[in-house]
Parts: C-alpha cells; sequence; structure tokens
C-alpha cells in the first residue's frame, strides 16, 4: 500500500476546488459498480507526493491524474478514457477514443481544463466526504 491505497485499486487524483472536476468524481462513484476506483485532491499528501515522485509540472498538468500500482501514472485525456472504461456501459465505449491521437485528444482537454474555472466556478476549499464515501478517499 502507498499512503493507504491497496494494490488492487487505481486512485483518481483531482482538481479539489474545481466544481467540473467534483461533479466529474461524483459522476465516477455513482457509476463505479465494481469498486475500482479511490479518489484524493491534488492538493492532499498523497497527490503532492505522486506529483513530486512523477515530476509532474502542474502549470501543465492540473485536473487529473490516475494512479495505479501496476501501470504507474497517466494524466490529461488518457487517465480520462482509462476511467470511463471502467465505468461499464455504455461509457466504457469511450475507449473508441483512444484512436485518436494523444496530441489532439490532449488538446481539446487542455481547452476544458484551461476554462473550467471560468464555466464551472471554484470551490474555497477541497470536497469533504459524507461518511458513507469517507472510505473511497485518502488524505
Amino acid at each position: 500500500m502507498k499512503n493507504g491505497l491497496p494494490k488492487h485499486k487505481q486512485l483518481v487524483l483531482f482538481d479539489g476546488v474545481c466544481n467540473l472536476c467534483n461533479d466529474a468524481i461524483n459522476y465516477v462513484i455513482k457509476h463505479d459498480k465494481n469498486n475500482v476506483f479511490m479518489f484524493a485532491p491534488l492538493q492532499s499528501e498523497i497527490g503532492k507526493q505522486l506529483i513530486n515522485e512523477y515530476n509532474i509540472d502542474t502549470q501543465k498538468i492540473d485536473s487529473i491524474l490516475l494512479y495505479s500500482f501496476e501501470n504507474g501514472l497517466f494524466h490529461k485525456s488518457t487517465a480520462a478514457l482509462k476511467i470511463a472504461s471502467k465505468l461499464g456501459f455504455p461509457l466504457n465505449l469511450m475507449v473508441v477514443f483512444f484512436i485518436i491521437p494523444t496530441f489532439i485528444r490532449n488538446w481539446v482537454y487542455d481547452f476544458i481544463a484551461r476554462n473550467r474555472y471560468k464555466w464551472y466556478g471554484k470551490k474555497e476549499a477541497c470536497i469533504i466526504p459524507t461518511k458513507e464515501l469517507k472510505a473511497k478517499f485518502l488524505d
């Protein structure tokens, strides 16, 4: 385990103050029928640890990361598509977008990420999970 992450789980790191990111995390939680994912804000201790460990430039990657012991770290559109692939039908069909070259997928992803605060707003602090969801979050 790395900071409480079981080896069989995947960790979704997200911008904890972004309304779009928080809504996306709530969607993933609701549709994660196989209980694959755990979550932590990028601003958390484990988020900071992985950012440092993988030398992530938070000026370039600041909205979503997917980590697993087995596969390491994915970011941007690749992370989003890998998450979608685990959520069951019909969302898992989004894997067809892997045929689009990464630089194009990431250009679209970056455009949305750059505008997410303007379009969806921003919270003052990171999400605080309810008692029922606390087990899905790492600090």
